[in-house]
């Protein structure tokens, strides 16, 4: 005689502790010449109640994302424009020390860091003039960057100091003492595209709350 497993899912809130109930029936009676008529009887049994372990990607693995078979991060890509190509491959190659890629008369590849950045040349552009408060400071909007290494942080910010760089935010501690607590640091391109690098102590604290 077979058995028929019927399974129940029960939920406490949309992300709290899931348990699965998996209950066992016997099958109805086969015979090997007909199949059993509607009004047969099962065979008398016990049910046998098990509770089933399940894993909740949310408060099992905190870490999980949505694409969990991306094991290592990926480089980032991002275009942006600039008044001047030839202020730019300054800056980006010998001031912030970005190897140079591909390029043309009208834009040019960067690795920073390990990602793709590319300076698109368009003379008319004009920065966004937006800031937010942030821990006390005028953060500009928009701005892109990179998370460092606490040891690549204090290298950067010891370089683009002796290059004479203005910083729109000069190198600091952030959230000190609080959940996120980073070293910050902003400044400015040639075109005036703002520029974020930041570290922590320890890598967990990235998207702390």
């Amino acid at each position: 005689m077979g058995e028929r497993p019927i399974g129940k899912s029960a939920m406490e809130g949309a992300w709290g502790k899931v348990t699965c109930t998996k209950l066992v029936l016997p099958r109805r009676r086969e015979s090997s010449l007909a199949p059993a008529f509607a009004g047969e009887q099962d065979m008398a049994t016990d049910v046998t109640v098990e509770e089933i372990p399940h894993r909740n990607p949310r408060v099992d693995e905190p870490q999980a994302t949505a694409y969990p078979q991306l094991m290592t991060l990926r480089p980032f890509h991002l275009a942006f424009p600039v008044h001047d190509l030839a202020a730019a491959r300054t800056f980006y190659g010998a001031t912030l020390g970005c190897p140079e890629g591909r390029s043309s008369d009208h834009w040019i590849d960067f690795d920073l860091f390990g990602h793709q950045i590319v300076a698109h040349l368009d003379p008319s552009a004009k920065p966004v003039a937006v800031a937010n408060a942030v821990d006390g400071h005028a953060v500009p909007v928009p701005h892109f960057g990179v998370v460092l290494t606490m040891e690549d942080w204090t290298t950067l910010s010891e370089r683009v100091t002796a290059a004479g760089v203005q910083f729109g935010i000069a190198p600091y501690i952030r959230f000190k003492g609080q959940p996120g607590e980073q070293a910050t640091m902003f400044f400015y391109d040639p075109s005036g595209n703002a520029l974020e690098f930041k570290a922590f102590a320890n890598d967990d604290m990235i998207f702390a709350t």
